[in-house]
């Protein structure tokens, strides 16, 4: 996707703080942080929604997981807990068509969450 922002991110277009990296995977720190530690992880490859996902994305979502895990680790935050938060679509809070996996940690997270 030519105009999607976080493909310009994966292709090194646009350099966003960029947390940890992979041949499938590119994490950043969000430009809009809710939380004292705020991530995003994202897929190189576009895929606009989780309803897009595929039988053959399996391991690729896992991959996603685990580098948030592995990030969290760094970041000091894996053993107090985070929060990791995939949103599809306009009522859930999407802006951006490329899906992402919040993580977000340093201080107490309330529930419900929204």
């Amino acid at each position: 996707m030519a105009d999607c922002i976080f493909c310009k991110m994966a292709r090194g277009e646009i350099q966003p703080d960029i947390v940890y990296e992979d041949d499938e995977v590119l994490a950043f720190r969000d430009m809009n942080p809710q939380a004292p530690t705020h991530f995003l992880v994202i897929p190189r490859r576009h895929i606009a929604t989780t309803n897009d996902l595929e039988a053959g994305d399996t391991e690729l979502v896992g991959k996603l997981y685990l580098a948030a895990r592995q990030v969290a680790t760094a970041e000091g935050i894996a053993e107090r807990g985070y929060r990791m938060v995939m949103n599809c679509n306009p009522e859930a809070g999407q802006s951006v068509y490329h899906i992402h996996l919040h993580v977000l940690g340093g201080r107490p997270m309330n529930w419900p969450p929204g």
